[in-house]
């Protein structure tokens, strides 16, 4: 009986796949931003003139309304992102809805708020809305932040609608096939396994785009809405348009900016890491 010999074949090793996205936001990235935006308000501090009160005396003297400008400008972005998510969340769910209508509603909703300029429906929520709205006795007033939080909200919405379906959609068949084999109902499918497992992959977008929010809120000034842009713009007025002060008070509205933004960008890194996916 002849001795069957066996060789051993090589194998070939899966290529080790490289992240293609090496830059990663660090903490020296902020520290060099904000010393770049003190010094760029050297030449503004070397050009004023003695008789004049300083730069800095006149910044700290606006800081408290500035502030509070801020404040509001923080305030606008949470409103707005809360009614853009509500909405948004549904209209995430028409589109993966079995209704062909539905879906094709909330498809094309999306797709309309979602690629149209955010200053333009923000014109649009302005001059188109009214004033006050009457419901028998009851007068309810809109005033322009109101309309401008609505404005705002709309391109949320869409965004938020398709960070819904894609978050949906990312998740695999054999998910909806499981539910369905233990006879749940599409409603319990949604709200008892699917959504619970897209928050993760869901949370980074959302994140960013309310940063994006927040930064889009100074447009509000450009319709008269008092945030931090605007008094920005009366505090210089009311200093007879000091020229040496434009670069140190938009710097300082830059800075607050930043200030409030950049942990918001470094935690979302870090969810991103921590909830990634590897299919």
């Amino acid at each position: 009986m002849k001795k069957i010999e066996t060789s051993i074949l090589p194998v070939m090793m899966p290529r080790r796949i490289r992240p293609t996205n090496k830059f990663r936001l660090k903490a020296w990235h902020g520290i060099i931003l904000v010393m770049l935006a003190i010094v760029t308000t050297v030449p503004a501090f070397a050009a004023e003139e003695p008789a004049r009160a300083s730069i800095l005396d006149v910044l700290f003297r606006w800081m408290p309304l500035l502030l509070e400008g801020f404040v509001f400008n923080v305030i606008i972005s949470i409103i707005a992102m809360a009614i853009g998510t509500i909405t948004g969340a549904a209209l995430g769910l028409g589109q993966i809805s079995l209704n062909g209508s539905v879906r094709k509603f909330a498809w094309i909703t999306t797709q309309f708020f979602r690629n149209a300029p955010w200053l333009v429906l923000l014109f649009f929520a302005m001059f188109l809305l009214p004033f006050e709205i009457r419901i028998g006795d009851f007068t309810i007033p809109l005033p322009d932040w109101v309309k401008a939080i609505i404005g705002l909200s709309l391109p949320v919405m869409a965004n938020v609608s398709e960070i819904v379906r894609g978050g949906v959609s990312s998740l695999p068949s054999g998910q909806w096939e499981a539910a369905e084999s233990l006879a749940f109902s599409r409603t319990q499918v949604l709200w008892r396994i699917i959504l619970p497992q897209c928050v993760k992959r869901m949370l980074p977008p959302w994140m960013n785009l309310y940063s994006i929010l927040t930064m889009a809120t100074v447009l509000a000034s450009i319709v008269g809405v008092s945030e931090m842009m605007t008094l920005t713009g009366q505090a210089l007025a009311a200093e007879g348009g000091r020229s040496d002060l434009l670069m140190p008070f938009y710097s300082f509205v830059l800075l607050m900016f930043f200030i409030y933004c950049y942990p918001i960008a470094r935690w979302t890194v870090r969810l991103e890491k921590k909830f990634a996916v590897i299919n």
